[in-house]
């Protein structure tokens, strides 16, 4: 039987070989059986890594009924992707135990953090700790976490929280633009922090071509996220296969 409690050790040694690539299902936006469909296509594309999450009007029950009927067609690993304390659910194989940085409620900071602590000690998921920082537009996830959104290009400010992110501890940390961003974060922005951290870096947001997964891997990403681009895919297979190719 595998270690369940190894995800992080997993990234990183995949991570030795190549960039990867994670699929952002969120149960909110779909029926079960719809999430079920992308990530059976997602897994076929060639997807490394399954997100589960991201709204915050998620309860354990849809969590628990989306990650059990997704194992049942996939043997890649799924973390959960919180936006709040209720997102838990004991079929995953782990958490990102997320700090929101650049939020202005400490909800996001350490609120959600301690409110499912005791759980998640109780339950044996894998905590992996992750700096979680949002940029301009923002789009909901921004205006939900009361993000004090950081500019695409503002090298400086990014720079600096990437390394505080490090100096703390945090063993990823993930740059956000929004989901379905109209754009992307700078490749300036990337290639600064990714030249000052050690720490695994994750990319998402406004990433839905072939050429800009190419970018952003070139300035530095470790690994690429997509999610909205496959909700409203009418071929997520073909979709998510180039910008898996292009990584």
């Amino acid at each position: 039987m595998v270690d369940k409690l190894n995800v992080y050790s997993e990234i990183l040694n995949a991570l030795k070989h190549k960039k990867l690539h994670m699929t952002l299902i969120d149960p909110a936006s779909q029926p079960v059986c719809k999430a079920v469909e992308i990530a059976e296509k997602a897994d076929k594309a060639g997807t490394d890594f399954f997100l589960i999450g991201g709204s915050t009007n998620i309860n354990s029950s849809l969590m628990d009924d989306t990650i059990k009927e997704i194992k049942k067609i996939t043997g890649k690993r799924l973390i959960i992707f919180p936006g709040s304390s209720t997102m838990i659910s004991r079929y995953a194989d782990a958490i990102y135990y997320m700090v929101l940085m650049n939020s202005n409620n400490i909800d996001y900071i350490m609120g959600h953090q301690v409110k499912a602590s005791i759980l998640l000690k109780n339950l044996g998921i894998e905590t992996i700790p992750m700096g979680y920082l949002i940029f301009e537009p923002g789009m909901t996830v921004g205006k939900i976490g009361k993000a004090n959104l950081i500019r695409r290009d503002d090298e400086l400010t990014a720079l600096s929280y990437a390394l505080a992110a490090e100096l703390l501890g945090f063993k990823m940390l993930y740059l956000e633009s929004g989901s379905g961003s109209p754009t992307y974060i700078s490749e300036n922005v990337i290639r600064k922090i990714k030249e000052q951290i050690k720490i695994p870096l994750i990319v998402g947001g406004g990433i839905r071509t072939c050429e800009t997964a190419r970018k952003v891997i070139e300035a530095g990403a470790d690994i690429i996220v997509t999610g909205t681009l496959l909700e409203k895919s009418n071929n997520v297979y073909n979709d998510l296969k180039s910008i898996i190719n292009a990584i």
